[in-house]
C-alpha cells in the first residue's frame, strides 16, 4: 500500500526523528528539505551557499530553488510508491506547486501530521542540538525568529489540509515510541 505523508510542525518538534522511524514503520523514504540543504552546504555547492545564507538568517530558501529540489527527488524510483515529506511544503505557494506535482503524477496525499509542541520546550531542544551539533543556523535568537516566521508563514497550511480532511495533529512531546505509536494511530496503521 502506497503512503504519503506530509510532516508539519515547528523547527525542533522532533520531525526529523519521528520521519525515520515512520519512513522505516511504512516503508518509504522520508525526504527532509533541511538534510538536503545541510548536504549541499557541506558539499560547499552553488546550491549550498546560497541556501546558507538564507539558513544561518533563520529564512527559509526561495521557493523556486526548494521545488525543484522537492520536484527531482520526488521523481527518483524509491519514492514511486509513497513517502514522507520533512520541512515541505511551508508556504501556500509550496502546497499549490505539490498539488501540481502530484497530480501530474497521478497521486494524491493520504495525511498531513502536525506534531504540536510548546514554544520554550523547542528553544531548548534546538539550543542543545546546536551545542552537540556544532550548527550555524541555530543561535536564540535565530531559532525565536524561525518560529516566529513559522507561525507566520507555516503554520496556516495546517488550515488549508484540515478543509481537506487531511490533517492529523499529534502532541510533539515525551518519550519518541509513545510519539511515534501517536502518529501511526492518528494514520491507521
Amino acid at each position: 500500500m502506497s503512503t504519503r505523508i506530509i510532516l508539519i510542525g515547528p523547527p525542533g518538534a522532533g520531525k526529523g526523528t519521528q520521519a525515520a522511524r515512520l519512513s522505516e514503520a511504512l516503508d518509504v523514504p522520508a525526504i527532509s528539505t533541511g538534510d538536503i540543504f545541510r548536504a549541499n552546504v557541506k558539499g560547499e555547492t552553488e546550491l549550498g551557499k546560497a541556501a546558507k545564507r538564507y539558513m544561518d538568517a533563520g529564512e527559509y530558501v526561495p521557493d523556486e530553488v526548494t521545488n525543484s529540489m522537492v520536484a527531482d527527488r520526488l521523481s527518483q524510483d524509491d519514492a514511486q510508491g509513497g513517502f514522507l515529506l520533512d520541512g515541505y511544503p511551508r508556504t501556500q505557494a509550496q502546497v499549490e506547486e505539490l498539488d501540481g506535482m502530484l497530480e501530474a503524477s497521478g497521486h494524491s496525499l493520504d495525511h498531513v501530521v502536525e506534531l504540536t509542541a510548546d514554544v520554550d520546550e523547542v528553544v531548548g531542544r534546538l539550543l542543545a542540538r546546536a551545542s552537540l551539533q556544532g550548527r550555524s543556523d541555530d543561535t536564540e535568537d535565530v531559532i525565536r525568529h524561525r518560529l516566529d516566521v513559522y507561525a507566520e508563514q507555516t503554520q496556516p497550511l495546517t488550515e488549508i489540509y484540515a478543509q481537506r480532511g487531511l490533517l492529523k495533529q499529534v502532541d510533539g512531546l515525551g518519550e519518541v515510541d509513545a510519539i511515534t505509536d501517536r502518529i501511526l494511530a492518528a494514520i491507521g496503521h
